[in-house]
């Protein structure tokens, strides 16, 4: 049985109600529900006496050090099952990490631990790794965004991951530990036995001065298959030393996020050999790089190559214009692979998406997922992309969002929409003015047809 309910305010009688439901529940999720120490006590009688609880998410509430006190006196009981435990930004200090460590040493059933944004500082999260270091510990996931961490935590880190080898999930972004401290975590992860899968390290003050020994990660963890490095300014120069760990033939890459990396169309001979030939790739956003149409051309070119197995392509605010639109139509008419294609954000213009349209049309093209926020689209291209919409039965969501497309661009997609032939079950209409007739027709459409969602 799960319990999952987010954004409510708790009555005394609806959380009396509540808990009643809960001493049978395998997951409780209670995200932003207002909570605080007072419900922790009940909750951590529940975690003593459901031994069949595996998962607690708690995230967004006032619980502070006092309520995690009295939620690790139910996790410390013999009886205790719990697997995952969510508290990211729960007004937590340095104060709740020595608890928390005592559970760590203690309860050998708990894999997952999410703590990111809350102040536990590095002297907090040192205290962590020292529960990580008991051998009872078995955490394989550890997620410390936001968590006010300097340089200084390194070391602590490197001897947790030297005790732990089932960790294989780290992530550290959102804090300011810059190149040194990253290249000697990098050192220590390539000497550390963990089967490491997921490194998260976005926006933590890394140029490329650190991007050879993340790339020596790449090459000697075959296990790592998700890395995020986005919101870094590693450059060009940076981007060719990651991509000599990416190409190495032991590197299993499949999810590569490197947006506002201050990358430009330089990169895009690099990223493009990447995309053609690793295979195990799936997943790669260049959001807010200036790429433009000639590295977008390149990038188009590779999803042309068979080896290619790109499913998802993010390339949003990329200074992109029409002038590359008849390249991706291309690449859309080729790759079978690809599923979601995030291109928002660029001067694509009415012109540009008519030529996306054809691709989108052709039959080896099977998008799920295309997001045109924002590129300066009018009702001009709507008829093209209503006939793609009631074409095209594999695209599922389509953001169209802060075009001005008005009442003849929206009523074009409603007519779509009514179709039975048209399967898209998300539509996103964001910041686009259009009268109340019209809006009266799209609640009438959702009416009609109650599994498609309209986000306005």
């Amino acid at each position: 049985m799960e319990l999952d309910i987010q954004c409510e305010e708790m009555s005394p009688s609806r959380w009396a109600e509540l808990l009643t439901t809960m001493k049978s529940c395998k997951t409780i999720r209670l995200d932003d529900c207002n909570l605080s120490s007072s419900n922790c006590e009940d909750l951590s009688s529940i975690i003593n006496t459901n031994p069949s609880l595996t998962e607690l998410k708690l995230n967004n509430n006032e619980l502070g050090d006092e309520g995690v006190e009295y939620l690790c006196k139910g996790l410390l009981t013999p009886s205790c099952s719990l697997q995952k435990l969510w508290l990211q930004n729960c007004n937590l200090t340095s104060a709740s990490c020595e608890t928390l460590r005592s559970v760590l040493s203690a309860q050998p059933s708990l894999t997952e631990l999410h703590v990111g944004d809350n102040r536990l500082g590095t002297a907090g999260v040192k205290v962590l790794c020292q529960g990580m270091m008991n051998p009872s510990c078995k955490l394989q996931k550890l997620q410390l965004e936001y968590c006010e961490l300097t340089a200084d935590i390194v070391e602590a880190l490197n001897a947790a991951l030297q005790s732990k080898p089932t960790l294989k999930e780290l992530s550290l972004s959102n804090n300011t530990l810059g190149d040194t401290a990253v290249k000697q975590l990098c050192q220590g992860l390539v000497e550390a036995s963990c089967n490491l899968e997921l490194l998260h390290l976005e926006n933590c003050g890394i140029t490329s001065d650190s991007c050879m020994e993340i790339s020596a990660v790449l090459r000697n963890k075959s296990s790592l298959m998700d890395l995020s490095v986005g919101d870094n300014k590693i450059g060009d120069s940076g981007l060719a030393l990651l991509c000599q760990g990416l190409m190495h033939p032991s590197c299993k890459i499949q999810k590569l996020w490197l947006w506002d990396c201050d990358l430009t169309s330089a990169s895009c001979k690099d990223l493009s050999r990447l995309i053609s030939t690793k295979e195990t790739l799936t997943e790669i956003s260049l959001i807010d790089n200036n790429l433009r149409d000639s590295g977008m051309e390149m990038l188009c070119q590779a999803l042309k190559d068979p080896k290619s197995k790109l499913q998802e392509l993010w390339v949003r605010e990329c200074g992109l214009t029409t002038a590359c639109c008849k390249a991706v139509s291309s690449a859309l008419s080729t790759n079978k692979h690809l599923k979601v294609l995030h291109i928002g954000e660029n001067k694509l213009g009415d012109a540009g998406v008519e030529l996306l349209c054809e691709g989108l049309m052709h039959p080896n093209c099977n998008i799920q997922s295309l997001w045109l926020g924002n590129c300066d689209l009018t009702a001009g291209c709507c008829a093209t992309l209503a006939t793609v919409m009631a074409t095209k039965q594999c695209l599922t969501e389509l953001d169209l969002s802060y075009n001005p497309l008005e009442d003849e661009g929206i009523r074009k997609i409603c007519e779509a929409l009514k179709k039975p032939s048209c399967n898209v079950q998300q539509l996103i209409l964001y910041d686009i003015l259009w009268s109340s007739e019209v809006d009266d027709e799209l609640r009438a459409l959702e009416e009609s047809k109650p599994e498609v969602k309209i986000i306005s």
